[in-house]
């Protein structure tokens, strides 16, 4: 028999969400923009679709669409419920997920940017596996530093200062960062003596899409060499696509020394200059508030810190 105690919570949870059903339905509209393709998805009929739409806005006291003339849009309102609802079904099917197909739930989920997980988690994989062959690792990967107010984040690696106010954050190591290049085009090349020469030679740069993340334009200027116009030969959005371009021979890119370890011992890229800066930022590991600081986030930290295997 259920607790005194777990009853007020069902009958609470019941009178703030009175329809699971209407908010299912409300779903589907709001991501097919149409009440028609959300019946027929459905298997129901739109006027039943309707029906329970009108019952949402009906309890909640607002408009959640706009209803234009042949066309149908979210209000304010709609899109933050959309959002968590959309966000919260995505939960809950990724859950059904595991529980039909067996996967484990000692998963662990780490989220990081697409380069650290490219260039600094992956090559080390293996040695993960070898001392933790029960543990399933999800990745998750952004273009910016992580969130990790998902409920699915069990900890995130960051590139910045460690005062973050949504975890505790574990120091795992700073940066430098020099020229580098591959094999094949310093054969072709001389390579820069000064910092001048770096001016006239291809140059492939990588938008800044972390705070303290460093470009040519900013890397020049920690030398104390101020270049008001650069000049690049390519320009990457993406850290991992920089990387490639310089591994194929199309120029000049910053190598993160942290990153590249394994691209660096192999030889496929190679510094050209004794020139590097130190930023003031670093990586961190984030535990998310609410969650413990376990054995196994510690020897997370020490996989990620491990040199031990790399060495240039």
């Amino acid at each position: 028999m259920a607790s005194e105690e777990t009853q007020k919570k069902v009958k609470g949870y019941r009178r703030l969400i009175p329809s699971m059903t209407a908010l299912m339905e409300f779903e589907a509209v709001a991501r097919l923009s149409s009440f028609t393709l959300a019946a027929q998805e459905l298997g129901v009929s739109q006027a039943a679709v309707s029906k329970q739409v009108k019952y949402l806005e009906d309890t909640l006291g607002t408009r959640l669409f706009h209803r234009l003339h042949r066309a149908i849009k979210l209000t304010s309102e709609g899109y933050v419920l959309y959002s968590v609802v959309a966000e919260s079904m995505q939960r809950m099917a990724n859950v059904f997920d595991k529980i039909c197909e067996g996967i484990p739930e000692q998963e662990l989920t780490l989220a990081c940017t697409a380069a650290f997980s490219q260039l600094r988690i992956l090559p080390r994989l293996g040695a993960l596996r070898l001392s933790q062959p029960t543990l399933h690792l999800r990745l998750i990967t952004h273009i910016l530093n992580p969130e990790v107010s998902r409920q699915d984040v069990d900890i995130a690696i960051r590139f910045g200062d460690g005062k973050w106010d949504d975890g505790t954050a574990i120091f795992l190591f700073d940066e430098d960062v020099f020229p580098v290049c591959s094999p094949a085009w310093l054969s072709s090349h001389a390579a820069p003596m000064s910092v001048d020469d770096f001016l006239h030679i291809e140059l492939i740069d990588s938008d800044s899409t972390l705070e303290g993340w460093m470009t040519w334009y900013s890397w020049f200027n920690a030398l104390g060499e101020s270049r008001p116009k650069m000049s690049y030969s390519l320009r990457c959005s993406s850290y991992n696509d920089t990387v490639q371009a310089a591994l194929n021979g199309h120029g000049v890119a910053l190598g993160w020394s942290r990153l590249l370890g394994p691209l660096l011992s192999s030889g496929e890229l190679v510094r050209i200059s004794p020139y590097a800066v130190k930023p003031k930022d670093a990586y961190y590991l984030i535990v998310p508030n609410g969650r413990d600081i376990t054995p196994l986030v510690h020897h997370l930290v020490e996989w990620l810190q491990d040199e031990s295997v790399l060495s240039y």
